[in-house]
């Protein structure tokens, strides 16, 4: 079964725990190798490439965040930058453009009052909210989200999905996350992938 995903759409992934879904996030940000099958980008340029080659332009948004719990959350979100930045361009701190947009990014996200308080001394909420802000300081062609949304009450969860929808549709960036609930499905998601069973053959990509 062939799928391609445009750009500029929000693509959600639905299914039952178990199913993938992480599984081909993973797939998708060459951190995992398909049993069967590949994954290919195309740049805007029309070139092909492989998930590990892309992966600059790959922002992942990990379940478990991937925090430093003793750092702050400025820090963490600016750490997004890392790689993207010649070492001595951060060996004595971050450019002020980017600790401004980082600051912006989680004001955006209501969480600037914790900007300096470490990791792990907030809520699992706020952390989420911090790991978004990273990957979209990485500025990434492609968002790839694993249950972005989990932690966060209606409110915040619709302010983190409005995000997205404006880096697709604004900004023509894409992006692939897990969701569960299905009234943020319908109001968000340009196309989804059913993934009711563990076979990908069975699997269903809809236009909404």
């Amino acid at each position: 079964m062939d799928w391609r995903i445009p750009r500029g759409k929000v693509v959600a992934l639905v299914g039952p725990s178990g199913v993938g879904k992480s599984s081909l996030l993973y797939c998708l940000a060459g951190l995992l190798t398909p049993a069967s099958g590949q994954v290919t980008y195309r740049c805007d340029g029309g070139c092909a490439h492989q998930p590990k080659a892309f992966r600059v332009k790959l922002g992942f948004i990990y379940q478990d965040f991937r925090l430093v719990a003793n750092s702050t959350l400025l820090m963490n979100v600016l750490c997004g930058k890392l790689g993207q930045r010649p070492w001595h361009k951060t060996f004595f701190g971050f450019p002020a453009a980017d600790r401004e947009r980082a600051k912006e990014l989680l004001a955006t996200l209501g969480v600037s009052r914790h900007i300096h308080h470490c990791a792990g001394e907030v809520s699992g909420g706020e952390q989420q909210r911090a790991a978004i802000a990273r990957a979209l300081l990485q500025d990434p062609e492609v968002f790839l989200a694993d249950e972005p949304v989990s932690q966060l009450d209606e409110t915040n969860a619709r302010r983190v999905l409005d995000l997205f929808k404006t880096e697709a549709h604004t900004r023509g960036k894409t992006v692939l996350c897990t969701l569960h609930d299905q009234d943020l499905v319908d109001d968000y998601a340009d196309l989804v992938l059913r993934m009711n069973w563990k076979h990908p053959s069975q699997w269903r990509l809809e236009t909404r």
